[in-house]
């Protein structure tokens, strides 16, 4: 495709009318609502900068370390914030599952490899202080919506850091962004794409996921999440992978917030296929 096609193939919006902004403030209001009536949570800083802060959210009684749900979320790397990502806590919270919303370092005050290793970085924070803050970190699942997702894949790449994956409409490869003004903020170069696309990474011993999408997206978007489970399947990954009906680009992820959706029902699957910590 030339660079013009590139920029609508993605760019989520263009099924929707352009407007995306009325989801931005659901989330916003949503997760102002979680925090104000989950009992327990905590902001943890995980590094220096500003943006390198997460928000814990604990359930009350339970017996054992609960697991944890990690949420990162999405903006092209370059829009929202952990504020805005706390929307799905209540649901797990009552379930028994910790969660947490990931703040990062946006573009262009950051580079992408940057934003990847400060995802790294929380969720190994996470790892390194779960007795202190009581979650399980044998069972801790990464997801992510969007840019969100490429984020949360970058992170289960990563050795022993991720237990299990839910990657809602993400972007796996990157190198169909070079040169559009979609990344621009980013200053993503092909050398960059290449390093950083989960899709071009060796993908053997990836955990349990759940890749899924909207039926309301672009052909891309689709073609993306499909081509990146069937990798993972070929690599003998445990990989469940649907589309989810009626649902678009930035309405989807809400589903994170029912645990009796198709996606919640994805991610009790994964807890429950995990064991806890021995120790």
């Amino acid at each position: 495709m030339i660079t013009a096609e590139r920029e609508v193939a993605y760019s989520p919006s263009s099924c929707i009318g352009g407007d995306y902004r009325p989801f931005m403030d659901e989330y916003r209001d949503r997760s102002a609502e979680a925090r104000a009536t989950v009992d327990s949570w905590q902001e943890h800083s995980y590094g220096p900068a500003p943006r390198q802060l997460l928000d814990l959210f604990l359930p009350v009684g339970t017996d054992e370390p609960p697991p944890l749900l990690v949420f990162i979320h999405g903006g092209y790397w370059q829009e929202l914030s952990k504020e805005d990502s706390a929307f799905a806590a209540p649901a797990w919270v009552d379930r028994g599952v910790a969660f947490a919303a990931l703040g990062y370092t946006l573009a262009p005050e950051a580079l992408l490899a940057e934003i990847v290793d400060e995802c790294r970085q929380a969720v190994r924070w996470l790892h390194d202080h779960a007795e202190e803050v009581g979650i399980d970190p044998a069972r801790m699942v990464v997801a992510g919506s969007s840019a969100g997702a490429h984020l949360a894949a970058m992170v289960a790449l990563t050795d022993d850091l991720a237990s299990a994956a839910v990657l809602i409409s993400g972007v796996f490869d990157l190198r169909p962004l070079v040169g559009t003004s979609i990344v621009e903020a980013l200053d993503l170069t092909t050398a960059d794409a290449h390093a950083l696309s989960p899709a071009l990474a060796a993908v053997a011993g990836f955990p349990p996921s759940l890749v899924c999408w909207g039926e309301i997206e672009t052909d891309e978007f689709k073609e993306q999440s499909r081509r990146f489970a069937g990798s993972l399947k070929a690599a003998g990954s445990t990989c469940t992978a649907f589309e989810v009906r009626a649902r678009n680009h930035f309405d989807v992820v809400l589903d994170l917030a029912d645990p009796d959706s198709a996606i919640g029902r994805g991610v009790t699957s994964l807890l429950d296929g995990l064991s806890p910590d021995p120790s």
